[in-house]
């Protein structure tokens, strides 16, 4: 059922919902547009609809070829909107979800055109906050770039800030998706332009490997890995993108890249990237041993909490408590900041390293078969010798027999 937004705009068609709200397939006085209607608490928050206002420059002023331009910002009653320009193709989680992984050249060439727009926003003095796949458009109708890819674009900007008001998340707050998040954030520090590339090596790594770097389990435990724990590399990439990577990961902000040259350094790794297929690595298995209760987790998105000791697979964490998750996989939310305690000590019970393909995964009956076989061989070999050395001690230690003894009559 179509609606009026403001003056100027109608929304037709729900393309899909997330936690801050819905996206709409609308009309605008100079056509189609994609109009994202926030939900009716935010738009009641007065407070957030002056912030709300006060970005309105900011965001109408982001001109790129790898941002999704907002048209237009909407105030009218209940309603509380952006307007932005309507991209015809997909996210990149759909697609990701769809091939698990992509090739190196395409992948390289999606974040370096991510990188670009990033660049492009910190210039004018904005962070997007919340980059990750949900987030990455595919521009299906335009000409393909290397490795085949489609043009990305970077969308909702400006969101993470409007919902990060002082009334709504206190300091002891985090914004953002777990998986995601860059440590100074996990320990409390205001988002500078450096959570971008953060957030932006973590999506690359995720389109290389299948998964995310730090991710799998409890929320807690994986804002802790990205503190404590140095990311594992990847077998097959060259080492050149590999220290890009890691450059980019560091824990230290001032060591990461800035957007700009970033995107320049990955564009140089392009050809030596042509033609290579996706790496073969398997999927780490992740088993959750914290409790269920951990400080600084919530509920999944289905309102429940895994048990203890179960498998969890690696990827996104949904945390938006209530229904199962929309299409498009909207994660983004708030959770409180572990305390430095909580922080100590690193992850348990995850295997961090991806295993190379075909070997067994910890856990599985292949896996456990081998253990059996390995444990019966000890045992076997164990009793062969304690059966060795019983004999040898018999041996060493018994009398040797007497002769029998005989008499003389005088």
């Amino acid at each position: 059922m179509a609606r009026k937004i403001g003056s100027r705009y109608t929304a037709n068609q729900i393309l899909g919902r997330g936690s801050a709200g819905t996206v709409w397939l609308g009309e605008g006085p100079e056509g189609p547009v994609a109009v994202k209607l926030l939900r009716e608490d935010l738009a009641a928050d007065q407070e957030l609809v002056g912030r709300f206002v006060q970005e309105r420059t900011a965001l109408l002023g982001l001109d790129h070829p790898n941002v999704v331009a907002v048209r237009d910002l909407v105030v009218d009653g209940d309603d509380l909107a952006l307007v932005m320009d309507l991209v015809r193709g997909t996210d990149l989680r759909t697609r990701l979800d769809r091939e698990r992984r992509l090739a190196p050249e395409a992948a390289v060439a999606i974040v370096a055109d991510v990188a670009d727009g990033l660049a492009a926003a910190h210039k004018a003095g904005v962070v997007h906050r919340d980059v990750k796949p949900e987030n990455v458009l595919l521009d299906m109708q335009g000409p393909l770039g290397p490795g085949g890819s489609h043009r990305a674009l970077l969308t909702d900007f400006g969101v993470a800030k409007l919902i990060d008001s002082p009334r709504r998340t206190k300091a002891t707050k985090i914004i953002g998706t777990p998986d995601y998040l860059a440590p100074e954030i996990v320990e409390g520090l205001p988002p500078r332009a450096a959570v971008d590339i953060y957030a932006l090596a973590t999506v690359l790594y995720e389109l290389l490997a299948g998964f995310t770097p730090f991710g799998g389990g409890h929320p807690g435990a994986v804002l802790r890995r990205h503190v404590t724990e140095t990311v594992v590399p990847l077998p097959g990439i060259p080492e050149e993108l590999w220290q890009l990577i890691v450059q980019c990961l560091a824990k230290a902000p001032a060591s990461r890249l800035r957007a700009s040259e970033l995107g320049g350094r990955l564009r140089e790794q392009l050809p030596m990237l042509a033609g290579m297929p996706p790496l073969d690595v398997d999927e780490p298995e992740a088993v959750r041993t914290e409790p269920a209760d951990e400080p600084g987790a919530e509920a999944g998105a289905d309102g429940s909490t895994a048990e203890a000791g179960s498998p969890v697979r690696r990827g996104a964490v949904p945390l938006v408590p209530g229904p199962a998750p929309d299409s498009n996989r909207d994660t983004h939310t708030s959770m409180r900041v572990p305390g430095p305690d909580e922080l100590d000590g690193g992850a348990h019970g995850t295997a961090r390293a991806p295993r190379a393909a075909g070997a067994p995964r910890p856990g599985s009956a292949r896996n456990r078969g081998a253990v059996r076989r390995r444990r019966i061989t000890l045992a076997t070999a164990a009793a062969v010798l304690a059966a060795a050395v019983g004999v040898a001690t018999w041996a060493t230690t018994e009398d040797p027999p007497k002769p029998p003894s005989t008499s003389t009559t005088p």
